[in-house]
């Protein structure tokens, strides 16, 4: 932007020095044009009152050594003529041409004359003066003077060389101040694009000083931060808000389960106990949903604190804590990862979570004799990290979807789950930097890749080797819902 504004400001500059500087140039060329013209039309009428009496009397010897003596002193060729432009007297460099034979004409019909143009830079032809010889109204000869340009092409080239010197300086200096002055009003606004993305990127403590610029910026600034404080204190306070709701709901909760459990062996209709038993699964998927707000909360508070984790060590733990339950539903459970350690940076905890979510939920939607597949491998300036399953996947429009809060599949409206799982990976990845998708598998189920980036070189625990967990199989499903 700074550089689009000087080029504006320079613009404007030169299309003032151009309106500027052309007239004067020209007015120099006339000037320096018309100083010679004067000086050789004094010169060739002082010719003339000497050729009068030479006209007059035939004698034109004086007259031939004041010719030659101005040119050896000038180096200005001259001539005179009679009225039948018969030459009366020359100098040894004069040489005719067609602007001295039409200039001499002019003289004989009585009018003196200096010709019309200017002398340029780029002009070779000389500047021819001529004059009438006059006897008490009579013209009885013309005088002609034909002068080189050399020497006013030199004056000329000099003033515009000036010229464009002054300009250029002039140039320079705007180019100078237009810096000063697109920096001094484009730093509010640099800052203000810089501190958008600091706060966009998590840092919700990022503030842009309102003391810098013009007044209109300052104000711009200062609203900015104002609407960071306000937007800050919102955010806070709703993630309070959740946090504490789902805190505070846990023990009214626990106390009413308690009660409804204690009215079980009161029932004696069957129908009394399948009530019974409906309303204490409310009370756990309640629970669980309270649980996974408060994960969600204490995602979305983690800011600008990373740690360096070996990405394989942790796929491995979390492979192996999930391997009972896999087994359980005789689902596959492995993990494929590369030789050595993978570090990846990351907020606290959040490759544990992220793949928690995503093998629950693969597992979960998995039926006997699917499997779940967790891939490490090294990625572009990072890590990646791919849970895949066998399930019946989820369409475009649900991949779409899946990571909003509370949604959940059609057809997996009466699974466990609280539909919150895939925000809190989501929103952990986002935390560390990285991204998630999600797409279908070939030639069935889904694929959840998560990748983060690289930790520094050197940092991070004790690197884990190539682990393969297996387990006995059930369909791995897609992750549809929550986990």
């Amino acid at each position: 932007m700074r550089r689009r504004l000087v080029i504006s400001y320079l613009l404007l500059m030169a299309l003032v020095l151009v309106a500027l500087e052309t007239p004067l140039a020209v007015t120099l060329a006339n000037r320096e044009t018309d100083r010679v013209r004067a000086d050789r039309l004094a010169d060739a009428t002082r010719f003339a009152s000497l050729a009068g009496p030479a006209l007059r009397g035939g004698g034109t010897g004086q007259l031939d050594g004041e010719l030659g003596s101005y040119e050896d002193l000038y180096g200005i060729g001259a001539a005179v003529v009679d009225r039948e432009l018969r030459t009366v007297a020359v100098s040894d460099g004069y040489r005719s041409s067609p602007t001295t034979e039409l200039a001499l004409r002019v003289a004989l019909s009585g009018q003196q004359f200096t010709g019309a143009e200017s002398v340029w830079p780029w002009v070779d032809g000389p500047i021819v003066v001529a004059v009438p010889i006059n006897d008490g109204g009579e013209v009885l000869g013309a005088v002609v003077t034909a002068s080189p340009v050399d020497a006013v092409r030199r004056a000329v080239t000099t003033w515009w060389l000036v010229l464009a010197a002054i300009g250029l300086l002039a140039v320079l200096a705007c180019v100078s101040t237009a810096f000063g002055l697109a920096g001094w009003v484009l730093r509010p606004v640099i800052e203000l694009d810089a501190v958008t993305h600091e706060i966009a990127e998590g840092d919700r403590s990022a503030r842009v000083q309102h003391r810098l610029g013009p007044p209109e910026l300052r104000r711009l600034a200062a609203g900015f931060n104002h609407m960071a404080d306000v937007v800050s204190d919102v955010m806070d306070r709703q993630r309070a808000f959740v946090a504490h709701a789902s805190h505070q709901l846990r023990n009214p909760l626990t106390a009413l389960r308690l009660r409804v459990e204690e009215l079980g062996p009161s029932l004696t209709d069957p129908e009394g106990r399948a009530e019974h038993r409906l309303a204490l699964e409310e009370t756990d998927r309640l629970a669980q949903v309270l649980d996974a707000l408060l994960t969600l909360a204490r995602a979305e508070r983690e800011e600008n604190r990373l740690v360096t984790v070996d990405a394989v060590a942790v796929a491995a733990s979390r492979v192996t804590a999930w391997e009972p339950l896999a087994r359980r539903r005789q689902v596959t459970l492995r993990l494929v990862a590369a030789s050595g350690p993978r570090y990846a940076r990351t907020v606290p905890t959040a490759i544990d979570q992220a793949l928690d979510a995503l093998i629950d939920n693969a597992v979960k939607f998995s039926g006997a004799g699917g499997a779940v597949t967790v891939t490490v491998e090294p990625a572009e300036d990072g890590v990646t990290l791919v849970v895949a399953d066998t399930g019946p996947g989820m369409t475009d429009s649900q991949l779409a979807q899946a990571t909003e809060r509370f949604w959940r599949a059609p057809d997996a409206q009466n699974v466990e789950g609280a539909g919150l799982g895939l925000t809190i990976v989501a929103v952990l990845v986002d935390a560390s930097g990285g991204h998630l998708t999600m797409r279908r598998g070939e030639p069935r189920g889904l694929v959840a890749e998560l990748w983060f980036p690289t930790a520094p070189t050197g940092a991070g625990p004790p690197g884990a080797g190539r682990t393969e967990s297996r387990r006995t199989p059930e369909p791995a499903g897609p992750s549809a819902a929550d986990p």
